[in-house]
């Protein structure tokens, strides 16, 4: 199924947190959603929209300290531009023909300006999903079963070269998506754990501390952010342990964020948590450690110490499209799945994985989040989780913002009743439904991607320049 891009809208919004969110080196109390609308043309001249949001997340695809929010925004609109400037000229292809056609191009633009290849692939990763949503909708396919039938057109491409030899139709053919998935909760390095850690409340009759949130939403999966200080990190944890350690059964995973210098560093912790008996049966819990050390040296070295212990994924590492190539010679056992970084990477990522896994080896893709939104961009991440038949995705959209905050309640309204099994109907508005951890995700096979309905429009600002 061959389609020209034909035209491109670009909006966004803006979003304040309802409790303060910090990760790696940086704490956010708001933020800005960028919104796509892209309109395709394919060979029999039918036309239609197709749409994709993205949060425009300060200090995590470029963490330069010299940067301020307002320039990583910058940075980012700059990299959409960029995108969607090449995709109007580049004439017929399959939906991952523009993708992989463009890689190489599209990197050397963002380069010639300083945005680096993680930067490169937010703008190409929106216009993809764009006009993937849009040629399902025109061809009334879910995700699930366009992609499944390989409507996009994914086959192998010196964009990926070790993939030369793999049966990426067959992969997809295979595929079985998940009907529901375990939600991972994050813990960030503020969020209070008792009420003891709070000097002031929200009060907005929403969780607020970990026993809280443990309480309300049952969850079985967490994701415990470490700052880099080993001290620190051992009594947050034991803090947090105390709390995780009252449930039946639970899993988590460490995330560096990027914060230890060197592989060494993030060893010594985890001989920490290993030597500390407060944390024995969180240690037992942890399913594999992301990304804790800083990128600049983060595929330079080996992780072999740690590695013996927990797998290791890469995140932020993971910027050019080989990046997991190199990174599984230095030991990593995984990468994660972000919109953000793209679904054709994702899925690039899984036949790795099964290739590699073929010989008897064991690697994987995680679920992460970079505060998926409810509406469009929720939806699409999960039902990318969800076609990867990940087991558990990490959430933390739905608890450090209150529901469909900052759009207007019609919005809110009929995406609850698109979604029923998705959303809860509360006293506060449309949220997401979490019971005993678990996400339901039947109602996402509707026509496009996640999603049929799409956000009010009107209710957003033109995107400006990005000034970068």
């Amino acid at each position: 199924m061959r389609f020209t891009i034909v035209a491109a809208e670009r909006r966004e919004w803006p979003f304040t947190l309802r409790l303060p969110f910090r990760f790696g080196a940086v704490t956010i109390t708001q933020g800005r959603q960028a919104v796509l609308r892209v309109r395709i043309r394919d060979e029999g001249g039918r036309e239609g929209w197709g749409v994709a949001a993205e949060t425009l997340a300060a200090k995590w695809f470029d963490k330069a300290p010299g940067l301020t929010d307002a320039q990583n925004e910058a940075q980012l609109r700059r990299a959409l531009e960029l995108a969607c400037e090449a995709s109007l000229v580049a004439g017929h292809n399959t939906a991952f023909g523009h993708f992989a056609d463009s890689y190489a191009g599209h990197l050397a633009a963002c380069a010639r300006e300083g945005l680096n290849p993680l930067i490169a692939s937010y703008g190409r990763a929106l216009v993809d999903s764009a006009a993937l949503d849009a040629l399902l909708k025109l061809n009334g396919l879910s995700f699930f079963a366009g992609m499944r039938a390989n409507l996009g057109g994914l086959a192998p491409h010196t964009v990926a070269p070790d993939l030369a030899g793999f049966d990426l139709a067959a992969m997809l053919a295979a595929l079985r998506p998940a009907r529901r998935i375990h939600a991972r909760h994050t813990v960030g390095l503020v969020d209070p754990i008792t009420a003891a850690d709070q000097a002031d409340r929200v009060g907005d009759g929403l969780p607020e501390t970990l026993e809280e949130v443990a309480a309300t939403y049952g969850h079985r999966y967490w994701k415990l952010k470490v700052s880099g200080d080993i001290a620190a990190d051992l009594d947050r944890l034991c803090r947090i342990a105390a709390v995780l350690d009252r449930l039946h059964g639970y899993h988590a995973t460490l995330d560096g964020n990027e914060q230890y210098a060197d592989a060494e560093g993030a060893a010594a912790l985890w001989r920490a948590i290993e030597a500390e008996p407060r944390l024995a049966r969180l240690a037992a819990s942890i399913l594999y450690v992301e990304q804790p050390v800083r990128r600049a040296r983060a595929l330079e070295a080996g992780i072999a110490a740690l590695a013996a212990a927990r797998p290791v994924i890469i995140d932020e590492s993971d910027g050019p499209l080989d990046a997991f190539v190199q990174a599984r010679a230095l030991g990593y056992a995984g990468v994660s799945s972000k919109s953000c970084k793209g679904i054709w990477r994702s899925l690039i990522n899984l036949a790795r994985c099964r290739a590699w896994n073929a010989a008897g080896e064991r690697f994987f893709l995680s679920g992460e989040d970079l505060t998926t939104l409810p509406g469009v961009c929720l939806q699409q991440d999960l039902a990318l989780a969800a076609l990867l038949g990940l087991a558990h995705v990490e959430r933390n959209g739905h608890h450090f913002v209150a529901g469909f905050a900052g759009r207007p309640k019609t919005e809110a309204v009929r995406f609850l009743e698109a979604h029923p099994d998705l959303y809860a109907d509360t006293p506060r508005g449309p949220r997401l439904r979490i019971r005993e951890g678990v996400l339901e995700l039947g109602s996402l096979d509707v026509p496009g991607l996640g999603a049929t309905e799409e956000p009010d429009y009107a209710a957003m600002a033109e995107m400006p320049g990005s000034g970068w």
